[in-house]
């Protein structure tokens, strides 16, 4: 198992402090700087005094969506994962997904796992959870048949067994390897985002072949049409995406990132001394306008005389934060396509679209494009990948990776309680391996210190990095920030989703799924 394999660290556990439960407080009450309106309409900032929820209403909320799964295999590894969300708008702007494709004979898998952070509302996101894993595998799945003039009467599942089941000696090369498959996953990503674009204008198309026009009326009025006003909402909404895909078969592991969530892996080194340390590896980049990387980029894409207002305050032409994203069209359409579309499908419904910014010219200033990292994975070398986290970036607005991993680290090896945060680190020792680029640029929230303790209360990982984002042992911290109402939250929190995987070997006589529900 897992904790028996990391001994050393949990031999050293230490619980400092109250019991994390029994932790009380005289004063149920905080005051809370919120923004009203007087009543000449000028919005003010006045302090507003909350109300504390109890800690049986805030371990619920925290506990509520959180899932794991554990799946054994027949090829000796055993699979985990949790998923927990928790909201701050209303409803959640998050959302996530994940598939398992298993091959025919059982011994191997592709495992699919993303986390999708939505803006200007949930319909894009929601959308992408849905379809597009399915998306990247029918690209893989052509991918697959170019190798094999058989596999054109195949499924894709079966399309892409017939090459992944295949030494990589046996493989065509020049068609089905690392550079390709992350290709693959790359086109599959843009194209996905062009036909959530063209959807709208696909009906709009086909009303205007149908005809039925007046000359008083030169287009329709489609502000009734449930399909169009759907699909309006899934483009002019926008979602980040990160996606990781596990290649059991060739052991390699890739991740897609669009936007700035971000994937953080954990690599267990043994020591010398037996203790072993906890190598911090992030997957991804930060793809945001605070990014240097992505301001070059988007300064190149677009003529000299744009180069001060591509990117304005940290923000793609001073409004959006994400440099990649999914759907945003008033950044990807042209200004003419925008006010066609508000004429056809919104203004009849009195909700227009936002005008583009007013320094709009050269669109897209978006992409969907993603970044895709590759790793190789091995079960029997003990320092190689054990365990990745996924989430959306309200959990890193927070937490550092390095947290993230120490983390999960004394989670796995076994701690208990509440531990001091500069005790932490020596129980759980962590070096950098590869730190990325941090596309928040000083954007952090300065809740994560030195000062205070952790807590090591929660079964479900996921929901064990949520509680310590919002402030983990320091019970006061936590329920003052839990107890934000909706539409206030959101100036102190994000919607957060996170999703951690881990893999240990040996368990081949144990092939099973086991599906838990977090315990209220």
């Amino acid at each position: 198992m897992l904790r028996r394999a990391w001994k050393p660290i949990a031999a050293s556990v230490v619980v400092a402090g109250p019991a994390y439960y029994f932790y009380t407080t005289h004063d149920q009450t905080f005051e809370l700087p919120v923004r009203v309106k007087d009543s000449d309409g000028k919005k003010q900032i006045k302090m507003k005094t909350l109300p504390l929820l109890p800690m049986t209403s805030i371990n619920s909320s925290l506990r509520e969506s959180g899932t794991a799964e554990t799946k054994s295999r027949p090829y000796g590894v055993t699979w985990h994962h949790t998923t927990s969300a928790l909201a701050s708008n209303d409803p959640i702007e998050d959302a996530h997904s994940h598939q398992i494709i298993q091959s025919d004979d059982g011994k191997s898998d592709l495992l699919f796992f993303s986390v999708f952070d939505g803006h200007g509302g949930r319909n894009t996101s929601q959308l992408l959870s849905r379809t597009l894993i399915n998306a990247v595998a029918l690209k893989l799945s052509q991918l697959a048949a170019s190798t094999t003039a058989s596999s054109s009467t195949k499924s894709y599942t079966d399309g892409l067994w017939e090459i992944w089941s295949k030494s990589p000696s046996n493989s065509t090369p020049t068609s089905w390897d690392v550079p390709s498959i992350s290709s693959a996953i790359e086109n599959a990503f843009v194209e996905f985002d062009q036909v959530l674009l063209d959807a709208p204008i696909s009906i709009l198309k086909q009303t205007l072949q149908e005809g039925n026009l007046t000359a008083k009326s030169p287009v329709p009025d489609l502000s009734s049409n449930a399909s169009g006003i759907q699909t309006m909402q899934a483009a002019i909404s926008g979602s980040c995406a990160l996606m990781a895909l596990f290649d059991t078969a060739q052991k390699d592991v890739y991740i897609a990132c669009t936007g700035d969530s971000r994937a953080v892996a954990g690599v267990w080194k043994p020591t010398a001394d037996g203790k072993g340390t906890w190598e911090v590896d992030v997957l991804s980049e930060d793809q945001s306008a605070r990014n240097p990387k992505e301001v070059e980029r988007l300064r190149s894409e677009h003529p000299d005389d744009e180069a001060d207002n591509v990117v304005m305050n940290g923000r793609v032409l001073g409004g959006l934060e994400p440099s990649r994203a999914f759907g945003d069209a008033r950044y990807k359409w042209p200004i003419g396509m925008q006010e066609l579309l508000n004429q056809v499908y919104m203004a009849g419904n009195g909700t227009p679209l936002r005008k583009p910014p007013r320094t709009f010219k050269t669109p897209p200033y978006v992409t969907a494009r993603p970044v895709v990292t590759h790793r190789k994975l091995s079960f029997e070398d003990p320092s190689s990948l054990r365990f990745l986290v996924l989430a959306t970036d309200g959990l890193w607005d927070v937490l550092t990776p390095e947290e993230v991993v120490t983390l999960v680290g004394g989670h796995l090896a076994g701690l208990k309680g509440t531990i001091p945060k500069s005790t932490l680190p020596s129980l759980v020792p962590t070096s950098v391996a590869n730190a990325g680029v941090d596309g928040k640029a000083g954007k952090q929230l300065a809740r994560s210190t030195k000062q205070g303790s952790w807590a090591f209360v929660d079964d479900n990982l996921s929901t064990h990095l949520i509680r310590n984002a919002l402030g983990g042992g320091d019970e006061k911290e936590l329920r003052q920030i839990m107890s934000i109402p909706a539409g206030t939250s959101r100036r102190y929190r994000d919607d957060i989703t996170v999703t951690v995987v881990w893999w240990e070997a040996g368990k081949e006589n144990e092939a099973e799924s086991v599906i838990v529900k977090s315990k209220l």
